[in-house]
């Protein structure tokens, strides 16, 4: 059966989020799904391996009428592109009429989708599970999981000399969001204490701009240089058996949060300067928030109040 998946939110982390109601569609139905997803998710260079993942689609969407799927015409192609896949079922993960009506042109028979004309506030997990529930009659467990190829992950562990005596622990100091960039004093502080009761390892996952490169470069200029391991030139696809690899991570809120957690690693995710869900929708994510909230948001801008003794005392009581 040939059935499709529509997920046009932007980014790694939304994309790993609904990978739970992708998962139990693919189950429901014993075939794998193919995904409509935005290039900027990077799909391809995750789920790849991922058994209950067909095909990837790119949404080449701008919402500025300037990519090929923007706008009227590329309404029209966009239905002409989903068309030749000939799906008989898709499952449309938001509220909007375009890919109601897309789908429709594209000849699918059976379309399933949130309320239509609801967008506004609209919680990011709860109507997914609500249209799972209804249509498949499954209760839904928000715990994403990326499978990995074995052998990717024996290479990895080979090529980057890792070492099971050690504690391997993913850094994820980097973010897009300059408000959800932990200090690098904070890594570094908490780098400290844990290596004054384990030998450690840790690997510094991080992107390419001014903001992150320069936390990068704090943390390799300060002392524990030698127990570190920058990933910063590497592809998405190239750091996942690094992850896999490790014990546990400490991340921003970021795609490595996302990531490592649907890797199955106990991630401890900082959460700043957006929504507490973002860092707490997996039972593999344990959430430290800034001193004195009880609760996380938009405009929190907590950042340089999050406190490296909680960290290291939530990475002592996980690896315990």
């Amino acid at each position: 059966m040939k059935i499709l998946a529509i997920q046009n939110r932007m980014g790694i982390g939304d994309t790993v989020i609904f990978l739970p109601f992708i998962k139990a569609i693919s189950e429901k139905f014993n075939s794998p799904i193919s995904l409509l997803v935005k290039e900027n998710t990077k799909a391809n260079e995750f789920l790849n391996h991922t058994n209950y993942i067909d095909e990837i689609i790119q949404l080449k969407r701008s919402n500025k009428n300037k990519d090929i799927h923007d706008g009227f015409f590329g309404f029209l192609r966009l239905s002409s592109d989903i068309k030749k896949y000939n799906f008989e079922k898709v499952f449309i993960f938001n509220s909007s009429l375009r890919y109601n009506l897309v789908s429709r042109l594209a000849g699918i028979k059976d379309i399933y989708q949130y309320p239509l004309f609801k967008k506004k506030n609209q919680h990011i997990i709860n109507p997914a599970k609500k249209l799972v529930k209804k249509i498949l009659n499954v209760e839904i467990d928000s715990c994403p999981e990326i499978q990995i190829d074995k052998k990717l992950v024996l290479d990895s562990f080979k090529k980057f000399n890792i070492n099971n005596a050690e504690l391997n622990i993913l850094l994820g100091i980097g973010c897009s969001s300059p408000t959800r960039r932990i200090p690098s004093k904070t890594f570094i502080k908490v780098m400290e204490k844990i290596l004054e009761k384990k030998n450690c390892k840790f690997f510094l996952a991080t992107g390419k701009n001014i903001g992150e490169q320069q936390i990068l470069k704090e943390i390799l200029n300060s002392k524990f240089q030698d127990k570190c391991v920058p990933l910063d030139n590497l592809k998405i696809s190239e750091t996942l058996p690094i992850i896999k690899n490790c014990d546990i991570s400490i991340c921003n809120d970021t795609s490595f949060s996302h990531l490592s957690s649907a890797l199955g690693l106990k991630t401890i995710t900082l959460m700043a300067d957006t929504p507490l869900i973002y860092g707490s929708y997996s039972s593999n994510m344990y959430p430290i928030l800034p001193d004195g909230e009880t609760t996380v948001t938009h405009n929190t801008l907590g950042k340089d109040k999050i406190n490296p003794e909680k960290i290291f005392n939530k990475l002592i009581s996980l690896i315990n």
